[in-house]
């Protein structure tokens, strides 16, 4: 897991990414143009919540994600989707 030198504030959580699927269950291979976004990815950072919300998610987590959540911030090098917990539909 990466450590990453950026916080988050409020109710914001940053993920990493999970890889794009490269192979189909069937083991075509699957060509860069025709790769999905992934919907998944682990928690490297985690805000400190609102007044009377606090965080369900920790830094570790594997979650589930909207295709469209977030936005995409590259740390190092590395990408990276920042976005408001109410974006991550569930904990996997």
């Amino acid at each position: 897991m990466s450590k990453i030198k950026l916080t988050p504030l409020a109710d914001r959580v940053i993920v990493e990414v999970a890889a794009a699927e490269e192979k189909t269950a069937s083991g075509i291979i699957i060509p860069d143009t025709a790769k999905e976004k992934p919907q998944k990815g682990k928690v490297v950072a985690v805000g400190n919540g609102k007044k009377d919300e606090p965080m369900t998610v920790k830094v570790g987590d594997s979650v589930l994600y909207g295709k469209y959540a977030g936005t995409e911030i590259t740390v190092d090098g590395k990408e990276y989707l920042i976005m408001r917990e109410s974006d991550i539909f569930a904990i996997v």
